[in-house]
């Protein structure tokens, strides 16, 4: 079906044209994706409540929105620094309103090569044709088809076969807004994991209050036979923003996945995390924390395919809502026919913080095979009454009180953040957040 006329205010602000535009002028194999993904965006139009993905969350408000292209930044190296990036000791790659900013790069580490999109597609076109797409395909996300027939820039990671970089590739996403006009940006990602090796990604998207902005990413890991990848995502983007993000990731045999996902900000995000075992004896850990509060939207989506026999994932999945917050929590595990010995597990739990907040959590198990163990869980509830009046005879204030209960509830996942500057952002975040801060630091290591 069409897409109707009031949900196509997005192309009719000139980015119609630009995919068009950069159809015609990418390689031939990314030019016949790119077309090919505009005219299923064409024909399908945004989401709407009325399909079951995304029944939960309205995209409305960015359907009606007629967003321009971002532009490059004037300044930067000022935008980045407004961006308040914690820490170092990690090799950075910057991107602005989608697109890199060598300058404010540093080398990759040994063993990776970190580049920009634009200048490998230009210096070797057809080096990316068998991968750029290829792990993502065309599973029905319609924003993922947004941003193949839009992206202008994103990062390649390929890390060498049997490498080991000591420190983790940093993706650094800042977006500026629009100068008062809504913008948006489109970035892309493509990681992948040479055979037996070992590494750390991160991606982090961080923008300004106040603004109207919308951001779709697309990140793709292909884990070849043997290899271990650590992934890291930092979504903390501005009270007026919005962001759609897909991640799609498929590892070989003996491989080893763990994604660590952070939302903290924007009025209205959505991830879809979308994962494939296509080879015997892979492990994959999916952690995430989502924190809302006023009148935010945040949701989350992730599946993942147990398609081979002889693989195990865990999963746990913790937010915290307050004011009049909704999160949406979706998690399938599949197992397919003729994948025994399968080993899954899956957690989503969750903290109101007030009568107003709400979250719908959808844990679901699809199994076809019979020697499995499987399980999982959801649980939503309120701070606990006798945790708190414990505090408050302690001399704590119930401001301090709630706050380390909130924190106790959500430091389970920010401890296992490895990346020294990204526990600390996180950290940070939380604290700041919380009633009765100064007690709380006090009482924190």
């Amino acid at each position: 079906m069409m897409a109707v006329a009031e949900e196509r205010l997005l192309l009719r602000a000139g980015l119609g044209e630009r995919a068009r535009r950069l159809a015609e002028s990418a390689p031939g194999w990314l030019g016949r994706r790119r077309a090919a993904a505009l005219a299923r965006f064409e024909e399908r139009g945004f989401p709407t409540t009325r399909e079951e993905a995304w029944r939960k969350t309205s995209v409305a408000p960015i359907a009606r929105t007629a967003f321009r292209p971002a532009d490059a930044p004037r300044d930067a190296g000022a935008a980045v620094a407004a961006a308040s990036l914690p820490g170092s000791g990690e090799a950075r790659i910057v991107f602005v309103n989608g697109r890199h900013v060598p300058e404010l790069s540093s080398p990759a580490p040994a063993g990776v090569e970190a580049l920009s999109l634009r200048g490998l597609l230009a210096r070797d076109p057809d080096r990316l044709s068998p991968l750029l797409g290829e792990v993502l395909g065309d599973r029905g996300h319609v924003f993922a088809d947004l941003n193949t027939a839009l992206f202008e820039d994103g990062a390649a990671v390929l890390v060498a076969p049997g490498a080991a970089p000591a420190v983790p590739v940093h993706l650094v996403h800042v977006s500026t807004g629009g100068d008062g006009e809504p913008a948006a940006s489109f970035p892309r990602t493509l990681v992948v994991a040479g055979r037996g090796s070992e590494a750390t990604v991160v991606e982090s998207y961080r923008g300004p209050g106040g603004a109207a902005y919308l951001t779709v990413p697309v990140s793709e890991a292909l884990l070849e036979d043997g290899a271990r990848l650590d992934h890291y995502r930092l979504q903390d983007e501005g009270d007026a923003a919005f962001h759609v993000s897909t991640f799609a990731v498929r590892q070989g045999r003996d491989t080893g996945f763990t994604d660590h996902s952070i939302s903290l900000g924007a009025a209205l995000s959505r991830h879809d995390l979308d994962q494939v075992f296509a080879g015997e004896g892979g492990e994959c850990t999916l952690n995430g924390l989502f924190l809302a509060d006023g009148t935010r939207h945040t949701d989350t989506h992730t599946r993942i395919d147990h398609a081979v026999p002889h693989c195990a994932s865990r999963e746990l999945y913790k937010g915290v809502l307050d004011g009049s917050a909704r999160g949406v929590f979706d998690g399938l595990i599949v197992v397919r026919k003729g994948a025994q010995k399968t080993d899954a597990w899956q957690t989503n739990k969750n903290l109101l913080l007030s009568r107003q907040a709400l979250v719908d959590s959808t844990p679901r198990l699809e199994i076809l095979a019979d020697d499995v163990k499987c399980r999982h869980g959801s649980t939503t509830g309120q701070l606990d009454p006798g945790a708190l009046f414990y505090l408050r005879s302690r001399g704590i204030s119930e401001a301090a009180a709630r706050s380390l209960l909130i924190y106790a509830f959500a430091s389970d996942l920010v401890h296992r953040l490895r990346v020294e500057s990204l526990r600390r952002a996180v950290e940070a975040h939380l604290r700041s957040h919380l009633a009765g801060a100064r007690e709380v630091e006090e009482a924190l290591p």
